[in-house]
């Protein structure tokens, strides 16, 4: 975080976006606000969707930032990182607008 930390225009957001790739990077069955705020042990979503929709911090200068130290982490200035979330079956029934939908390497509607 030390590495994205100027790039938020208060503490709080920062602490926020902390919490937040914390909880995107944990085994959490279901990564969603609320499941993230509750792993981290807030009391409401308030927080996180304040940095997600309002909070100022320059998110194109943190993308460059995370690349940057992925770049230096695979040390290799012309390796290429896909992340590919196509084998996760979308198939909920309890979010707003969500169905089952196709992706191509699971088949068929999952």
């Amino acid at each position: 975080m030390s590495r994205i930390a100027g790039r938020f225009a208060r503490y709080e957001p920062r602490l926020q976006a902390g919490r937040l790739a914390l909880g995107l990077l944990s085994d959490l069955p279901r990564k969603n606000c609320w499941t993230i705020v509750e792993w981290a042990g807030e009391t409401s979503p308030y927080g996180m969707q304040h940095l997600l929709c309002r909070a100022v911090w320059d998110a194109d200068a943190v993308h460059d930032d995370v690349r940057e130290y992925v770049v230096e982490h695979l040390h290799d200035e012309v390796a290429v990182l896909v992340v590919d979330e196509t084998s996760d079956a979308k198939k909920g029934t309890h979010a707003v607008a969500v169905q089952r939908q196709y992706t191509g390497t699971a088949g068929a509607c999952n």
